[in-house]
């Protein structure tokens, strides 16, 4: 008898498909807390994403559930706690998102440096404005807060737009770095050096509000903060502060301390890209994440 899993959040048809060579699938998105604690019960496996949260009173109720999948990175909304309670495995595909993010990244640089968002409005203001100057990666400092695997794709393509990059990270060595032609700094000598300055650490106590007012006020006035990692990494009160005062030149932010962003002043600013949190939102990343995923629950449900 095959074993059944819930698909209680939409994953990519390729995914689904590789499930359903072992198991029983069923996809049942949106459904509330309540709903999915009446019916948890029949699955071996569930795979969700960023929503919705898998709690205790879920877990508890899953009789039969050997393992959760995320089909993403951040395993926030599950409760790992519950989980090793019972038992239960929790599986996730941080790596399938790597590329997408990566390459979000530099996007977001050359947005903010060569102001794309704005010269769109102007257009589809009726405004033609070429006055707007802006500046070329080539030749830049690049600081890469963390250097794990996205942090190196990121330094990859860095280095093909004829960027110097530097690096700091509590577990790399300077062999590390070396390997993707960056050097491996303090963090404090990376603040002061970096003309952009890139964030792709987890969320960890120790990388709580890492971007603040006295690491802002060691940066460059011509520098701009990049964040494609976690909002909680950021105080965005203090970010806020030092943009409006001009003490940096800009920011581009994917993710924010609460999500969806609402009602913020960040959003009254020229010299700061926002977009909702979409870097691994690709085709291919998000393939990757449900193949990935759907391998890993695969794996754990044949032992």
């Amino acid at each position: 008898m095959k074993p059944r899993i819930l698909g209680a959040s939409k994953i990519h048809e390729s995914a689904l498909k590789k499930a359903m060579e072992f198991a029983e699938v069923d996809v049942k998105p949106d459904l509330t807390e309540d709903d999915l604690v009446n019916i948890i019960g029949e699955y071996d496996a569930i795979i969700v994403r960023s929503k919705p949260k898998v709690t205790k009173r879920m877990i508890d109720a899953g009789k039969k559930l050997k393992v959760i999948g995320r089909a993403g990175v951040g395993l926030d909304n599950v409760d790992r706690d519950a989980a090793k309670a019972k038992g239960v495995e929790v599986v996730n595909s941080p790596e399938a998102s790597t590329i997408s993010v990566a390459e979000h990244a530099i996007g977001l640089m050359l947005s903010l440096l060569r102001h794309i968002p704005r010269g769109d409005r102007m257009i589809r203001e009726g405004k033609w404005d070429r006055k707007l100057m802006g500046n070329e990666l080539h030749g830049k400092t690049l600081g890469l807060i963390g250097f794990g695997r996205i942090g190196k794709e990121v330094a990859i393509r860095a280095k093909a737009f004829g960027m110097n990059v530097i690096v700091t990270d509590p577990i790399m060595t300077s062999e590390d770095a070396r390997e993707y032609d960056a050097e491996l700094v303090e963090q404090s000598d990376l603040l002061k050096r970096a003309d952009i300055i890139s964030i792709h650490v987890p969320a960890l106590p120790s990388t709580k509000d890492i971007i603040n007012d006295k690491t802002l006020g060691m940066m460059k006035p011509s520098a701009v903060v990049i964040n494609t990692a976690r909002g909680h990494c950021i105080d965005e009160d203090a970010l806020y502060r030092a943009l409006k005062e001009k003490r940096i030149k800009g920011a581009a932010l994917d993710v924010y301390k609460n999500e969806p962003l609402e009602r913020s002043p960040l959003t009254e600013l020229d010299n700061i890209v926002l977009v909702p949190h979409f870097g691994a939102n690709t085709d291919e990343g998000q393939v990757s994440a449900g193949m990935v995923v759907v391998e890993k629950i695969r794996h754990i449900l044949k032992k």
